[in-house]
């Protein structure tokens, strides 16, 4: 199997190298890791392409590559300029944080398997979900390092896999506990956190002029039970899968009435 690795918290990122040790096992001994993730962090970027922007790329080591885009770029460099043939799969994190709930929009690790799948490729983003119980751990992503490759096997073997426009990639996102305390893996929609949603923070620099910092929130706020953020408190790994179409389906026959 040919996998391709990109992230969002950039080519040093400790939970790209989590990611490079599950894709390596999961590739096998006759099989191929590929990297090309962005030069430098790039958190939050979402589904963002360089368009307007030329971006340079530069060869780390052998199938590794640094990309100045964001994670979606990483994806259109490799299948269209850096592999010499397409991947069968294309993985994206580990990221540190968790992308579930309303962090899914903003997420540059889902805009890499967003960019993926739009290409035709089957993807897989993966997140750590942090938290107090972690906090002092030696490894913080040990739950992902340790429960990422049955997962991936899991969802290989048993997950809904489509060739249409908008093709199903998936998101992963482990709890915030140690991995032998993970309860067990769990399908599910995304959640939304209530009253908590990103802000600004005015401050002002010593040479007088106004920024302005954007705020999150506690991540540990409860959603909708049953929702991916709620099933990884509860100590679950959760798997949602998505598709890229923004289309609200359950709108549309009501809308007729307009036309």
């Amino acid at each position: 199997m040919r996998i391709l690795i990109t992230n969002d918290d950039g080519i040093s990122a400790p939970g790209l190298q989590v990611l490079d040790e599950i894709a390596t096992a999961l590739a096998g001994p006759d099989g191929e890791v590929w990297t090309v993730a962005p030069a430098f962090e790039q958190s939050g970027v979402g589904h963002a392409i360089s368009y307007t922007r030329p971006m340079m790329i530069s060869q780390m080591g052998e199938r590794r590559w640094a990309a100045q885009g964001s994670p979606a770029d990483c994806v259109l460099a490799a299948v269209h300029d850096i592999l010499p043939v397409r991947p069968d799969l294309v993985l994206s994190g580990v990221n540190r944080g968790n992308n579930a709930a309303e962090n899914a929009l903003y997420s540059g690790t889902l805009g890499g398997a967003m960019e993926a799948a739009l290409q035709g490729l089957p993807a897989v983003a993966l997140s750590q979900y942090y938290g107090p119980e972690i906090r002092d751990l030696d490894d913080p992503f040990e739950a992902a390092r340790i429960h990422g490759l049955d997962t991936l096997r899991r969802l290989l073997d048993k997950g809904v896999w489509t060739d249409d426009d908008y093709a199903i990639f998936y998101n992963v996102n482990f709890p915030p506990v140690a991995a032998a305390e993970v309860r067990g893996l769990r399908a599910a929609p995304q959640g939304f956190r209530r009253d908590m949603g990103f802000g600004v923070e005015p401050v002002t620099s010593p040479s007088g002029r106004r920024f302005l910092w954007v705020s999150g929130a506690p991540q540990q706020q409860p959603t909708a039970e049953g929702s991916d953020a709620d099933w990884n408190i509860k100590g679950y790994i959760s798997v949602t899968p998505m598709r890229a179409d923004l289309t609200a389906h359950d709108a549309l026959e009501a809308l007729r009435e307009i036309e």
